[in-house]
């Protein structure tokens, strides 16, 4: 979908965000990177929730280098392990009874097959399930806040070989890393809808809206088969939004005044690979209320949580 070619929101429409908290994952590199360093910018309080606290710690240095007076905090999070996701909700939730902002964006892209600490699939664990757990738990932080907001980035992905296998959520039964990661995504969005439309329902004023990057180049590409070779590099280049380009969807659906529950931001370059946020379409069946309704029974019973509605 292709968007009114003659505005082009930038970060410089991001409106301000003093006296707002943002709680950004895997901030440490990448669009978190640029999406937490844009917020603190603005005059957020941001809160890098990361798997690894030096890297972290080295992010948030780098952001008060380019932006001196952001408060900015480095938060423990493995969304790989159900304990960690308890444990830092439980410290954020002491720490920042207000939260504004809750922005999904950690996750892993291809990975030979691996397991999360709780036996999950490490990409539907990490992307999908590790989120649902942590927004469980923050939502009753976010739900008093008028224009709090849970930002979900999903990804072009939730339309390749992607289906939800709730005969094989976790591909014990053969491995498939890209069809995997389309699994994970199109979760992804199927909570975002189904979270909003919860929300709705419970009057909240809490919204929830998805959003993707496009292809971007980050350390998510790591494991595409052949992207160590120098030729697929200069390529990735030539075709990819950068980092700060593919943060601007996420901090659209986080900060635009006329972002609505429900909605999905992403470029506006060719087949939504590059450029910049507008709003998008999803696929059909990222819309099947039923499956969507299913996936999050599922969700609840594998991790344990359940929201506060």
């Amino acid at each position: 979908m292709f968007g009114d070619m003659s505005t082009k929101w930038t970060e410089n429409d991001v409106p301000d965000q003093s006296g707002r908290t943002a709680v950004v994952t895997g901030a440490n590199t990448g669009l978190g990177f640029e999406t937490a360093k844009v917020l603190a910018a603005r005059g957020a309080t941001v809160v890098i929730a990361v798997r690894n606290v030096e890297k972290g710690n080295a992010a948030a240095a780098q952001i008060l280098g380019a932006v001196p007076r952001a408060d900015i905090t480095v938060q423990p999070l493995d969304l790989g392990s159900l304990q960690s996701v308890r444990t830092a909700a439980a410290e954020l939730k002491e720490s920042h009874p207000r939260i504004d902002l809750l922005i999904n964006n950690a996750g892993v892209m291809y990975p030979p097959k691996q397991t999360t600490k709780d036996g999950f699939e490490l990409q539907f664990g990490t992307n999908h399930l590790g989120h649902f757990a942590l927004t469980g738990l923050l939502l009753e932080n976010l739900l008093p806040v008028p224009g709090s907001r849970v930002v979900v980035v999903a990804s072009i992905a939730h339309n390749i070989r992607a289906a939800i296998h709730f005969d094989d959520l976790q591909w014990e039964r053969g491995y498939n890393r890209v069809a995997a990661y389309g699994q994970a995504k199109l979760a992804n969005l199927m909570f975002a809808y189904e979270l909003q439309r919860r929300l709705a329902t419970a009057g909240a004023e809490t919204i929830a809206v998805a959003a993707h990057p496009g292809v971007s180049n980050t350390e998510l590409m790591r494991h595409i088969p052949g992207s160590s070779l120098p030729f697929v590099d200069k390529l990735t280049g030539l075709v990819t939004n950068s980092p700060a380009m593919g943060a601007l969807a996420t901090l659209r659906a986080a900060t635009d005044p006329g972002a609505s529950g429900g909605q999905y931001y992403g470029p506006d370059g060719f087949r939504e690979l590059w450029g910049h946020p507008v709003l998008v379409s999803s696929s059909k069946q990222s819309h099947d209320v039923a499956v969507q309704e299913r996936l999050w029974t599922v969700s609840e019973q594998l991790t344990g949580v359940r929201f506060p509605f």
